[in-house]
């Protein structure tokens, strides 16, 4: 299936190499890396030589989602050679503290949208600055995020015509009253298909809902009838 697949914090959080496993029968042809806790990113650069990812078309690696300003500059200097692999780091907006850091990874840096939780990056306004101090980064969608924000998914619409030649990657699922990503629900998959003309084929897809093995060829069929990528599933 290219062009899907899953975080790997999705599948089997904190563990890279158990989560590729459980995925290698599904033939997926994208992955997100998940080092979403800071202390996550040290070991999964380490394991990086020793993962299977030969069937993956697209590789991205998703940065910690809170680290301090003191932090930066190491993150960054961790990240930007798997950047220079031809993989797409997604970074959340409210862990900018010094845009120059990111200037190097180019486009191989993706901006995601915020939920409603965060002060910045949930709306064209709050993310035009952010993309005008790094003129050359991408742009992640969030469609949780964004529905979040506004029910009517008129703003995801409005992100996508602003920042859509920058769209590098979608994140889909939906969120919880705490937040957190959940499968999708048949609302969420109507809801969403009203976006799925804004979405180019070419970009990849990461499923973010946390599933137990089982769960992993349905909700990929789920995500793909909600972004009207109507292809069959591998089981």
């Amino acid at each position: 299936m290219d062009g899907i697949g899953f975080s790997t914090g999705s599948v089997a959080k904190s563990d890279v190499a158990g989560a590729l496993r459980l995925l290698w029968p599904h033939e997926c042809g994208a992955i997100e890396l998940s080092a979403l806790r800071t202390h996550e990113l040290a070991p999964l650069v380490r394991a990086i030589p020793h993962l299977q990812l030969s069937q993956y078309e697209h590789v991205s690696v998703h940065a910690p989602s809170a680290f301090t300003a003191r932090e930066e500059a190491a993150i960054a200097a961790a990240l930007l050679p798997l950047a220079r692999r031809g993989w797409l780091v997604v970074l959340h907006p409210d862990t900018i503290h010094n845009p120059p850091v990111w200037a190097p990874f180019g486009s191989r840096l993706a901006i995601e949208n915020m939920d409603r939780r965060k002060p910045v990056g949930r709306t064209v306004r709050e993310l035009r600055p952010i993309f005008e101090r790094l003129p050359q980064a991408s742009f992640c969608l969030d469609v949780a995020h964004a529905w979040q924000c506004d029910g009517t998914l008129s703003e995801a619409a409005n992100l996508l015509h602003e920042f859509g030649e920058r769209l590098a990657e979608v994140h889909v699922s939906e969120l919880d009253s705490q937040s957190r990503h959940v499968r999708l629900t048949p609302a969420g998959i109507d809801a969403y298909q009203s976006l799925a003309d804004l979405i180019p084929l070419h970009v990849p897809v990461i499923i973010e809902a946390p599933v137990q093995p089982h769960e992993i060829a349905a909700e990929l069929e789920a995500s793909l009838v909600a972004l009207g990528r109507l292809v069959t599933c591998a089981a």
